[in-house]
């Protein structure tokens, strides 16, 4: 769009964006040349844009290594603080760790309710309960024995992991 601009000393320019891009109108024709050259630019790297987002397609937020691995880490704090009686959950800071799972699942482009259909999932629930046992009895845990388990939640904790900061020992 070229419009008509007046400055103070009422000489008249033509301009493009309100005459803040140009002064007194163009002193040769380059600014033409430079869209010229800029065009095809432009549309290439729109075009690259465009046929290169497949390949940033996002994985299934279920196979996300980083959702996964913290989400498993609640799961066996969880497991923890229900066998071992000198354990307790810390459901303030289980909130927050869950908080800021939400908000890197969301930063990493994962639509809201995706998000809140997968923390809802009773099978994820399950799958995720299934893993935290099996990673505990890995670490000696079995049902019915809550030393174990209160002896791998004191190692946890000592060892300042993500699963010991969602645990408190009362001993």
């Amino acid at each position: 769009m070229t419009n008509g601009v007046t400055f103070g000393h009422k000489a008249l320019m033509t301009a493009v964006c309100h005459g803040i891009s140009r002064r007194f109108g163009p002193i040769s024709g380059l600014h033409a040349a430079k869209e010229a050259l800029m065009r095809p630019f432009v549309l290439t790297l729109t075009l690259t844009a465009a046929l290169a987002a497949p390949a940033f397609a996002l994985v299934p937020i279920n196979e996300e290594p980083v959702i996964g691995e913290k989400l498993l880490q609640g799961f066996i704090g969880d497991a923890i603080a229900d066998n071992c009686p000198t354990m307790q959950a810390r459901k303030l800071r289980a909130l927050g760790e869950l908080n800021k799972l939400r908000d890197y699942a969301l930063a990493q482009g994962y639509p809201s309710d995706v998000v809140r259909e997968f923390v809802t999932s009773k099978e994820e629930k399950a799958k995720f309960k299934a893993k935290a046992a099996d990673w505990l009895k890995a670490k000696g845990a079995e049902p019915g024995k809550p030393e174990a388990y209160c002896r791998i939640g004191e190692e946890e904790i000592a060892r300042q992991s993500l699963i010991g900061s969602l645990l408190r020992s009362t001993r």
